[in-house]
């Protein structure tokens, strides 16, 4: 992100995390001396927030190359999601990281453990500012407290979405507590919080960023809060759609590829930036996504898997298509996320100069995926509607992809269709596997997908990833393992 380097290098030089396997879970500071001397002051606590921010976009792998205890934040996340759905897959079945897409990911899975371990180094970092919030001055006690929160939450959705049940921890404890780092909470408690934390940062937080916290984030993670959990409350949901709508602060881009060229723009509601060339600042994972013209340190990632996807391109996509996807050779790469400087119009393609120190922000939240909520919400689980109001949320989308408003408009609106619009609109942005499952088809699509591709090793069970072997080894067997693994 643009702001966190001088942030970061406070944080090396007024904190200290030990080397220890479980304080890496439980990132607390050496000693309370320097926990105190660091949180003294207003601006220490807005630095420690902006810490979070750092967790999450974690560390750049051409920079630092260890398989261990790397926190590579979000930039392993595409692995976890994307190649688990129908969507993506790795160009070579060597490695790892190559397991994820063929369903083969195990408890030793060196990219799944670094995820997990980067989500709790989220979650704690927001509990130590938490537990320091009275050092801020008054006046801002209440909104450092909802970002932390907020961010806290985020972290929590991404786990419990993929591993389940998972320890919940909102309090700094001692790096010695193991049954509050390793006793699994059930997922509807652990919801209950997220909902909690999102509430408080809704009601305390504006909309002033889009690369932090803000208030229409909130409102939208609660929304797909609400549409996943086993209790939907689609109602909920829709409300905080259309407040996020009503607010007049977002909007659809006009031209689709200016979403993620453009960055922080109106449809951005909530992003990670980075930086390029800042080897600190940049991330790795969009010259990962080259295959053909090779640049990044594999043979080629997030790379088209089934064909299905490229024939929902060439019958909804519209202009999209053109904006998502090229295809060299027998290779279809994702160029939502091209290094900046990238040219794939020459031959061959060019990539700038920093493509494996990368600038590209994460998107996680945009007004488009607010749209298709709304939508989803009004549908409320059911297989079609005939409301206006989702149909009209639909259509907004549709008609920036190039589709007619008037005689591409459907009179119902069916779930399929609704499903596939979120696969063309947000494929690459790791939420198709997330989508699977809350529709509740992920077992059926993925289940064909898997037959069709020859991944054999898929079962139902493989929808939870497993928990990592060193984070049950550290429990002395006190986390428990998901079934089937």
């Amino acid at each position: 992100m643009k702001f966190y380097k001088k942030i970061s290098i406070a944080l090396i030089g007024l904190t200290f995390y030990c080397c220890e396997p479980k304080e890496f879970l439980n990132p607390l500071p050496d000693t309370a001396v320097v926990a105190d001397a660091f949180f003294s002051t207003d601006a220490d606590v807005l630095a420690g927030i902006i810490g979070i921010y750092d967790a999450i976009q974690g560390v750049n792998e051409n920079t630092n190359t260890s398989l261990i205890s790397s926190n590579r934040g979000v930039q392993f996340e595409y692995l976890l999601t994307e190649h688990r759905s129908d969507n993506t897959r790795s160009a070579t079945l060597e490695g790892s990281k190559a397991d994820f897409h063929r369903y083969l990911a195990d408890p030793n899975n060196v990219q799944s453990e670094d995820y997990y371990q980067s989500m709790y180094e989220i979650i704690f970092r927001a509990n130590n500012i938490l537990n320091y919030i009275d050092v801020a001055n008054a006046g801002n006690r209440a909104k450092y407290s909802a970002e932390a929160k907020f961010l806290r939450a985020y972290a929590y959705f991404n786990l419990v979405r993929l591993y389940g049940d998972v320890p919940m921890v909102t309090k700094v404890v001692g790096p010695l507590d193991n049954e509050a780092l390793f006793t699994r909470v059930a997922k509807a408690q652990i919801y209950q919080q997220i909902a909690a934390d999102l509430q408080e940062a809704i009601n305390n937080l504006d909309n002033t960023y889009k690369s932090r916290a803000s208030k229409a984030a909130a409102q939208g993670l609660l929304a797909k809060v609400y549409l996943t959990q086993d209790d939907r409350n689609y109602s909920g949901a829709a409300q905080l759609c259309q407040d996020i709508m009503g607010s007049g602060k977002f909007a659809l881009e006009a031209n689709f590829s200016d979403v993620f060229y453009n960055e922080l723009n109106d449809e951005i509601i909530f992003a990670i930036q980075y930086q390029a060339g800042n080897t600190q600042e940049s991330q790795s994972f969009s010259s990962e996504f080259t295959s053909a013209f090779r640049q990044g340190r594999e043979d080629g990632l997030n790379i088209i898997d089934n064909p299905g996807l490229i024939s929902d391109f060439a019958t909804y996509g519209g202009n999209r298509t053109a904006a998502s996807y090229i295809t060299f050779g027998t290779s279809n790469e994702c160029i939502k996320f091209l290094p900046e400087g990238s040219d794939v119009t020459t031959t061959p393609p060019t990539y700038g100069s920093n493509a494996r120190d990368a600038g590209n922000d994460w998107i996680i939240l945009r007004y488009a995926d607010v749209l298709l909520m709304h939508a989803e919400a009004i549908l409320a689980g059911g297989v079609e509607t005939t409301d206006a109001s989702a149909i009209d949320s639909y259509m907004a989308v549709r008609t920036r992809a190039g589709f007619d408003p008037v005689t591409d408009r459907p009179s119902v609106l069916t779930k399929d269709a609704l499903l596939v619009e979120r696969r063309v609109e947000l494929a690459y942005e790791n939420q198709r596997f997330f989508d699977l499952v809350r529709f509740g088809v992920a077992d059926a699509v993925l289940g064909a997908h898997a037959a069709q591709m020859g991944y054999g090793s898929y079962n139902a069970r493989k929808l939870l990833l497993p928990i990592p072997s060193r984070e049950i080894n550290l429990s002395n067997g006190l986390l428990t393992q998901n079934p089937g693994y």
